[in-house]
């Protein structure tokens, strides 16, 4: 039977960040960092002596540190993040107004009336979970808000230079890319995106679009890209220096 492995909480400090921690002791014969969806993880051998779980731990502060040093974003994403009526959230050139009521209710709900997002939320969720919650429900409405505009620049953009058979545009709250194209013709966009400035925008599409013509990174590819879009590489380096800025 595998040995249930040792697990430790601590927290980090960065700035004016506190920074949630796991550490395990498990069955394994190396010494792994990582930036988890909670927050950062050591995995350290189980048989390892007190002196030597210390200076790991140490070289894993000052490697979580300098992770955090090298991205503005990534601290933000573990720390709780309030929402309050009258709040504004602006989203392209669009500017959203909350209106945020919590209480005594098993689910959270969002719905936009105009101008203004109706949040009503659970008092029984706090913390991260509240925070992740509420941006999938605002990811889910202004998603559901700017679909229109999209899909029809998805298929303008294909129209004029990929001819391609789309079965279908999704807009979905994703963190891990930009955006996606299955095999079968399926275009997802990341509702992140929503924040770009529109050439962006442009850019991320084509790249999702080439890809119904090559499923790699190939040459051929980036020629594909580049002769739809011959700057695309300041669209890349724009996604990479701000997408700290693109979330709800």
């Amino acid at each position: 039977m595998r040995k249930k492995a040792i697990v430790e909480d601590i927290s980090i400090q960065h700035a004016d960040a506190r920074i949630p921690a796991k550490i395990y002791q498990e069955r394994r014969s190396n010494v792994r960092y990582s930036m988890g969806k909670r927050g950062a993880i050591l995995r350290l051998p189980v048989h390892l002596s007190s002196s030597e779980k210390i200076r790991y731990t140490e070289q894993f502060i000052q490697w979580v540190q300098k992770q955090l040093d090298k991205r503005a974003d990534l601290a933000q994403q573990y720390q709780p993040k309030s929402y309050q009526t009258g709040d504004t959230l602006q989203v392209g050139q669009r500017i959203y107004e909350l209106s945020v009521t919590q209480g005594d209710r098993k689910t959270h709900s969002a719905k936009v009336k105009g101008v203004v997002i109706e949040l009503k939320l659970s008092e029984h969720q706090q913390g991260l979970a509240l925070t992740k919650s509420v941006k999938s429900l605002l990811s889910r409405v202004i998603g559901q808000d700017f679909f229109p505009e999209i899909s029809e620049r998805v298929h303008a953009l294909n129209r004029a230079y990929f001819q391609s058979d789309i079965k279908q545009i999704r807009l979905k709250y994703n963190r891990s890319n930009w955006g996606s194209c299955s095999s079968s013709g399926n275009i997802n966009l990341s509702t992140r995106l929503l924040f770009a400035p529109q050439p962006v925008i442009d850019y991320v599409i084509i790249h999702e679009l080439a890809h119904t013509k090559e499923m790699n990174h190939s040459k051929r590819f980036w020629s594909l890209v580049e002769g739809v879009m011959p700057s695309y590489k300041e669209k890349e380096k724009w996604l990479k220096q701000n997408s700290h800025l693109c979330d709800f």
